[in-house]
């Protein structure tokens, strides 16, 4: 009599995908909150403070990457995942407290350092619960928590801060939710299909196909483990994809840093058009992160792994850089929110093809790995973040602001053609 598999890797996806949309409302909201206009009768802050505080997350964001891959293989992913996330939700509850700019770094610091373990550890959890064929699908839904997230932060943030009148509302209202995911987080999740009391065989059984039988050396958690530094330090395919974030990062983080901004200053529209057209923007972009996972699951099937996650790399790359350009000549908000929506339309495609790449080529190593790599993708947004008032002050002397889509543009173009010295098909681990 046959068994059908147990769903609890569905079950898994679904929480992890849920950490992700948290994740991102959290990280997202700082920038509409500055913007309102409760914030600014308690708080003044100066363009060059915004533009710090913005970029101080990104900073911490980055460099607990591979700390934090380093401690999820050291202590286990079910326990640290949800500290972290019960971490950065009492990080954006202090945001809700602050009197001044001070506490303000404080919060965001946290929670860029809280939340840096979260996308290492659930690319290292979804090698092990994601069926090997489908790992780009896998990724991109969770992506797509993440970016639902960031769809909605907009439009869910200025509606609390109208409705309560009270931009400390919104950090608020996102800590305590955290709590609850956090929770579900621990409940659902275990470090093994073998380890959970869930599981059947016929589902343990599905998750194994395809893959190297585990060695018996490998590290359990709660032993010793030593991070890959070595093989890191001299694998070109790895710095050419951390280069690739750092490059792609700059380009989309226009989005998170600068687009609220641009639609006030430039564009002059209301705080809750400014939440409509941001949303609009998000949510044609979301939309990739699905179409990208299948492309680079059937692209590999049929070319083979290096072509498979190659290909979503680079094409998308440089049509985000034609995106960008389209900007410059989208005379109506709404167009503007198409074109933009559809610059992260073709990034996002590309996001499930990076995640598999870890998945990929990290072997032992994917927390890490995946830490590594993103630790420099956001090294690029922290820069822009840093150099986005400094382009205008410089360069800008009409006040359109179009020198942030021509940067944004000169990003994508660079890392597209940096994608092809990447290749997934390559494993990255000590001789």
């Amino acid at each position: 009599m046959n068994t059908s598999p147990t769903p609890v890797r569905h079950w898994i996806l679904a929480v992890t995908t849920l950490s992700a949309f948290l994740m991102y409302i959290d990280r997202a909201c700082l920038a509409w909150m500055l913007d309102s206009q409760s914030f600014k009768d308690e708080i003044h802050l100066t363009n060059d403070q915004a533009s710090h505080l913005k970029s101080a997350f990104f900073w911490a964001y980055a460099l607990a990457q591979v700390p934090a891959g380093w401690l999820a293989e050291r202590f286990g992913k079910r326990t640290l995942m949800t500290v972290l996330i019960v971490l950065w939700s009492a990080f954006t509850a202090l945001s809700g407290f602050a009197n001044g700019v001070a506490m303000l770094f404080i919060a965001r610091i946290g929670c860029g350092i809280a939340e840096a373990g979260a996308y290492p550890i659930s690319g290292s959890l979804l090698s092990r619960w994601a069926h090997i064929n489908w790992r780009g699908f896998a990724s991109g839904v969770v992506s797509l928590g993440g970016r639902l997230g960031f769809v909605l932060a907009p439009l869910i943030t200025v509606k609390v801060i109208l409705l309560f009148g009270s931009w400390r509302w919104a950090g608020w209202a996102y800590g305590l939710s955290g709590l609850l995911v956090a929770w579900l987080f621990w409940l659902a999740f275990r470090e093994t299909p073998e380890e959970h009391p869930g599981s059947n065989e016929a589902e343990r059984a599905l998750l194994a196909e395809g893959r190297p039988v585990p060695t018996p050396d490998a590290n359990p958690a709660g032993t010793g483990y030593r991070f890959p530094l070595k093989a890191v330090l001299r694998d070109r395919s790895l710095w050419m994809m951390c280069f690739y974030q750092m490059l792609t990062n700059f380009g989309w983080a226009f989005v998170i840093n600068s687009m609220s901004t641009y639609l006030r200053d430039v564009r002059h529209l209301s705080e809750d058009m400014n939440g409509y057209i941001s949303t609009l923007t998000l949510f044609i972009g979301m939309f990739g992160l699905l179409l990208g996972g299948l492309l680079t699951d059937w692209l590999t099937r049929k070319l083979g792994l290096r072509l498979g996650r190659l290909l979503p790399l680079s094409v998308t790359r440089f049509l985000s850089a034609g995106m960008c350009l389209a900007c410059l000549w989208a005379d109506s908000p709404w167009l503007l929110a198409v074109c933009l929506g559809l610059m992260v339309f073709s990034t996002d495609s590309a996001l499930p093809a990076v995640w598999a790449w870890a998945q990929d080529v990290g072997g032992r190593n994917v927390a890490p790995i995946f830490g590594w790599a993103n630790m420099w993708g956001n090294f690029g947004a922290a820069i822009q973040a840093a150099t986005a008032g400094w382009l205008l002050k410089t360069f800008d002397k009409n006040g359109d602001q179009q020198e942030l889509f021509i940067a944004c543009a000169i990003a994508f173009t660079l890392a597209g053609i940096l994608s092809f010295g990447i290749n997934a098909s390559k494993k990255i681990e000590e001789a």
